[in-house]
């Protein structure tokens, strides 16, 4: 599209471009002063439901209720109950950041989700929220956020290829299980066929049920997942670098005294081998370099995660490890307008459930402040 030079009037030019694309045109609309808007004389277009502002260089951005960054089962539960409340919303799912789906995009059966006695595959379930949401009418964008300016309002979401102004955001991208480049670990290799970073979620699958499993880390995080993992394993194996656990005193002591846990000291995983899934595992002790050859029936690593929080470049108040600080018993974040949902704000549970359950407070909450705020 051509761009219009300040002293010239664009009217007739912009019917021609526009005209075939939106029902109604009202010409030489003034508005008066809006921040998104370098000059005063502003266009104004309607189509169907949806308002969209063209300034005078042409330039044209659509305007929602509410924009969803995400795409996992947050996302579209908050898209879900933000359509069902006529919001209209708009959801970015993502595209080169990962696939659309979140984590359960990348896992096997999941047994522990409500509604689904038998199981469902991670895939197949979130299909299932994806379509839920279109049911009822939610736009879905297939591409990344790359920046947003939640310093003005309406706040401006720049996608890959679209831009929009949103009256309210809900921030639902997740966080990203923190893994060591371990031979065989990697997506194509075993990567869900017996190594994994969740224990709760995985932990109980026939494949790991009476194996010796292996847990990496050192943390309060490790004990944890090494715990839960004696409830199926024939032991648990701690594989930590160093000659002390990074684990509180108490989580230590814990993992210390149980009869089914082992800490294998200064000691890395090299590789991971198997079949269909994984059977073996390289071991290297670190300070004598002597690498053995030992059975597992599964990996996890336990070495945290990385919210996906990168592209909010500091506008939303964070803790000390990058997750999106909420205002307690609410999605409410330091940003009036932005809420969070999912495990972009929740550093404990990290469940498929607890981010839907999330996904429905934030719909709810950002309903409540449109509301409040006058933007019904």
């Amino acid at each position: 599209m051509r761009r219009f030079g300040a002293a010239e009037n664009p009217t007739f030019e912009l019917i021609c471009v526009y005209l075939n694309s939106y029902n109604i045109l009202f010409e030489r609309f003034v508005f008066s002063v809006h921040p998104a808007y370098r000059l005063s004389k502003t266009f104004f277009l309607c189509r169907k439901d949806r308002v969209i502002f063209l300034n005078a260089w042409g330039e044209g951005m659509e305007r929602r209720k509410v924009v969803i960054i995400g795409s996992g089962p947050a996302a579209f539960t908050a898209a879900i109950y933000a359509a069902r409340a006529n919001l209209e919303p708009l959801v970015f799912e993502g595209f080169a950041s990962g696939p659309s789906g979140g984590q359960l995009m990348t896992t096997t059966e999941v047994e522990n989700f409500p509604g689904f006695p038998d199981g469902i595959m991670g895939p197949v379930l979130m299909e299932h929220f994806r379509a839920q949401a279109l049911r009822f009418s939610t736009k879905i964008l297939t591409e990344d956020v790359v920046s947003v300016d939640f310093s003005r309002h309406p706040f401006l979401i720049q996608g890959a290829q679209t831009k929009i102004e949103a009256l309210s955001c809900i921030v639902a991208t997740g966080a990203t299980a923190k893994r060591l480049d371990i031979d065989g670990a990697k997506d194509g290799e075993f990567w869900q066929k017996g190594v994994t970073a969740c224990a709760v979620c995985d932990g109980a699958a026939p494949i790991f049920r009476g194996r010796p499993l292996y847990v990496i880390g050192g943390g309060d995080s490790a004990i944890e997942e090494a715990i839960f993992l004696t409830k199926y394993a024939s032991r648990v194996y701690i594989v930590h670098r160093r000659d002390q656990l990074r684990a509180s005193k108490i989580m230590g002591e814990r993992a210390l005294k149980h009869p089914k846990i082992e800490v294998l000291w200064n000691s890395t995983i090299v590789k991971i081998t198997g079949d269909q899934v994984v059977q073996m595992v390289e071991m290297k002790n670190l300070v004598t370099g002597q690498v053995e050859l030992r059975e597992a029936g599964g990996v996890f690593f336990a070495i945290g995660h990385q919210p996906n929080t990168a592209f909010l470049q500091g506008q939303l108040q964070l803790n000390e490890v990058g997750y999106i600080v909420v205002q307690a018993g609410t999605t409410h974040t330091s940003k009036p307008g932005v809420c969070a949902a999912g495990d972009v704000q929740d550093p404990r549970y990290r469940q498929a459930i607890t981010a839907a359950g999330t996904g429905c407070m934030a719909a709810l909450d950002v309903e409540k402040w449109l509301n409040e705020a006058g933007h019904e």
